[in-house]
């Protein structure tokens, strides 16, 4: 169970100025192997916070966006991870691009997106994955498979295909605003590159290589 990686490493010469394009450059990388079958969902990463005694959590999340502010999904506002970073803001991603011999690991804080950023991205998504967002009171304990089906069959008969599904107050996105960003790449011997952009107070960003 050992695999050997790339021999091709990650040179500082070779990084963006910006972390977000840094990031952009190998998101679109990662896209391209999807294409071809090489990586499955290059846009899951592993969302892990931490409730007000310092517990971590972990969990398996869809990016929706990323800009130069940072990197934003969706969730209901009563989820774990949600109540947790209503009491505890720090968050940290990982993009656990493994077929690549990549990854990356993003630290920062996490606050809600607005109102109509949310409902736009709302819009936008599948019919099915509207009425999910109503019928699943995410991280409650249920009685049964029946139950979520039963109430998600309630709600397709409320609100058919074609017609609009409201927005649930209860749902929207978080954006991160990362104050670290960490490029991994795969190398021989394990001497992996570790290369990590930090924040500044100016709001530059320091380029530092960690030992592996």
């Amino acid at each position: 169970m050992r695999a050997h990686y790339r021999a091709e490493g990650l040179d500082e010469g070779d990084l963006a100025a910006h972390p977000m394009d840094q990031f952009s450059r190998w998101f679109k990388q990662a896209a391209q192997a999807a294409v071809h079958g090489f990586l499955h969902e290059p846009n899951a990463m592993v969302v892990s916070t931490a409730d007000a005694e310092g517990r971590p959590s972990s969990r398996t999340v869809l990016l929706k966006q990323y800009d130069e502010q940072g990197f934003v999904f969706y969730t209901n506002y009563d989820s774990r991870k949600a109540l947790e970073l209503a009491r505890n803001p720090y968050i940290s991603l990982l993009f656990p691009w493994h077929p690549m011999a990549r990854q990356v690991i993003v630290t920062g804080t996490a606050r809600r997106t607005g109102r109509d950023e949310t409902a736009a991205y709302f819009r936008t998504r599948p019919h099915g994955s509207q009425l999910g967002a109503w019928a699943s009171t995410q991280s409650t304990v249920i009685s049964s498979r029946t139950e979520l089906d039963a109430s998600y069959a309630e709600l397709s008969e409320r609100y058919p295909e074609g017609e609009q599904v409201p927005v649930p107050p209860h749902w929207g996105g978080f954006r991160i605003a990362p104050q670290s960003v960490e490029f991994w790449q795969g190398r021989e011997n394990r001497l992996h590159d570790r290369l990590r952009y930090a924040a500044e107070p100016d709001g530059s960003w320091r380029i530092e290589r960690l030992s592996p």
